[in-house]
Formats: C-alpha cells, sequence, structure tokens
C-alpha cells in the first residue's frame, strides 16, 4: 500500500500480467470466465460514514463472496496497525481470518477494494492457482481480482495529488487500466462510469491505449503499415533456410519451418496472451482454443 510514497507507474509488470490472464482461462476455462460478465456494482460495496464498521465490513465481505461463487466461505474481518492494506490467513476453511490496515477505520470507502484482493486470495487458493514467487502471485491476485469483475475497486482506490497519494495492490495504476479494458473488450462494459477518483481515470485511459495495441500486431490484420512492413521483412528473412527462426523485436510473433518447408508464424492472442500457430500463406483467419476468439490475420 503506498500511503502518502511514491506511486509507480508505467508497465513494469506487463508479461507477468500477460502470463496471469492466460493462466486464468487455462485453470477456469472459457465458460467460467463468462460467468463474470457482470462486475460488483458500486452499490453492492459502498460504505457510509454512519454505517457500523464492523457490520458494514463484514456486509461488503458478504458481497464479495457472493461475486466470486465461494458461498461455502466466510470471511472473519478485524482490524489492527499493519505495514500492508490487508492480509489473510489461507486455511482449509470455510472461515478465513482477514486482518485490515487500521487506516481503514476512517477511509472506509477503500474497504471494498481491500476485501476484494484478499477475499480473491482465498477463490485462487480453493482453484490450487498460483505462480512461483510471491511477487508473482500478489500481482496474479491483482490481475485475477480485475479480470474477474471487482478489480475496478483497486484502481479507484488510486488517489494522488501534490501533498498525498495513495494506491493499493501491486500493479500499477496503469497496469490495472490495462487489465480493465482487457476484460471491457471482451464483455462490453465501461467501468470508468463508477470511478470517483480522478487519476483512476487517467490510468484506465492509458491501460485501453496499450490494451488496443495488442490487437493491432502482425500478423493481424488490424496492425499498422509500420508493423506490417515489419512483419514482410521479418517473413522474408525466416524464408531463408539459414535464418528460420527469426522474430520480431520483442518476440510478438516468430516464424518456424515445422513441419520442414512449411513456414508457420506463432503469435499471442490478444485477448488471452496464448500462442496460436497458423501457416504462412496470406490471408487466414485464426480461433483460440483457449478463449475462443476470432482473429483475421494476414500472414
Amino acid at each position: 500500500m503506498a500511503n502518502g510514497g511514491p506511486v509507480e507507474h508505467g508497465f513494469p509488470h506487463l508479461e507477468t500480467v500477460r502470463e496471469a490472464v492466460t493462466a486464468l482461462y487455462r485453470r477456469l476455462s472459457y465458460d467460467t470466465v463468462r460467468t463474470f460478465s457482470a462486475s460488483v456494482a458500486p452499490v453492492d460495496v459502498a460504505f457510509c460514514d454512519t454505517d457500523d464498521l464492523y457490520l458494514g465490513t463484514q456486509r461488503v465481505a458478504h458481497e464479495l463472496v457472493r461475486h466470486y461463487r465461494l458461498p461455502d466461505a466466510r470471511m472473519i474481518v478485524s482490524f489492527r496497525e499493519m505495514t500492508h492494506a490487508a492480509n489473510v490467513e489461507l486455511t482449509a476453511g470455510p472461515e478465513y481470518f482477514i486482518e485490515l490496515n487500521d487506516r481503514f477505520r476512517t477511509h472506509r470507502r477503500d474497504i471494498g477494494a481491500a476485501l476484494a484482493h484478499e477475499v480473491m486470495h482465498v477463490y485462487l487458493h480453493r482453484l490450487d492457482l498460483s505462480f512461483p514467487s510471491t511477487r508473482a502471485n500478489e500481482i496474479l491476485t491483482d490481475t485475477a481480482t480485475t479480470y474477474l469483475g471487482a478489480g475496478w475497486l483497486l484502481l479507484d482506490a488510486y488517489r494522488e495529488d501534490a501533498a498525498s497519494s495513495q494506491k493499493l495492490g501491486y500493479l500499477t495504476p496503469e497496469e490495472f487500466g490495462y487489465v480493465l479494458a482487457k476484460r471491457a473488450l471482451v464483455f462490453g462494459e465501461d467501468p470508468s462510469v463508477w470511478f470517483t477518483s480522478p487519476q483512476a481515470y487517467t490510468a484506465y485511459g492509458r491501460g485501453m491505449a496499450r490494451a488496443r495495441r495488442d490487437a493491432q500486431q502482425p500478423p493481424l490484420t488490424a496492425a499498422g503499415w509500420a508493423g506490417r512492413r515489419r512483419y514482410a521483412r521479418d517473413r522474408r528473412h525466416a524464408q531463408d533456410p539459414h535464418a528460420a527462426g527469426a522474430a520480431a523485436d520483442g518476440d510478438a510473433y516468430s516464424f518456424s519451418a515445422q513441419p520442414p518447408g512449411q513456414l508457420r508464424v506463432s503469435f499471442p492472442c490478444p485477448t488471452c496472451h496464448q500462442r496460436i500457430r497458423v501457416p504462412v500463406r496470406g490471408r487466414v483467419r485464426a480461433r483460440c482454443g483457449l478463449c475462443r476468439t476470432v482473429l483475421e490475420c494476414d500472414t
């Protein structure tokens, strides 16, 4: 939790974020991801200063349990002084103990954001889905929270001005915006109508611009002139038998001659980032087997 300190910006964790989206689709399946088409509604997690602190917190926790479809999980929430925003004790259940930073006693509007992340830890624990390192696992949790409809709360908790700052979660504001944008493009949802933080709008806009670029990379037909020209150059290079396997900068796409004599190109799906492999033979329509996105390609 950044509390008055510097807030990291940009997209330093983008590779891990994309791996997290792929992992979600692989573990949950396309059909299960689609059941999260509706985000948590603001009215369900609203917290008024006149609400009882503990009853209100339990109500919000219950709504998040319901959203994540954890009907047999009970969240016991308490407050204490701590460095991080929150902590959850992961056990076999059905009771899980969540501790929130004492700061939230007076910053109640952000309790939903903190709980969204912690309840997602329980959800992923039950799925047995995790990444190797602690930091990567926290990025997975932020990404899953956002992609499955509760992460707009985390971005909305980001506020920054000349005198103070606050940010929850491990992703940067722009990375939260990126995952929100990926979700919005899949489900046709506009989360910006729920923002109360002016800085959240800016971060979401930057994230959306980055997300749209994913669908504008060659060999997709939506790629721009410069990308198409670079792709054609790399394709010619790959057709040289002494240079097979040549790839574009950043390895967005790569070529291989397997079986021998049949050049193929592989590239990440702009929706779930699983790599797709298609033959190099002009116009091709590909369908991602993981997220079922249909892609128009010019190979």
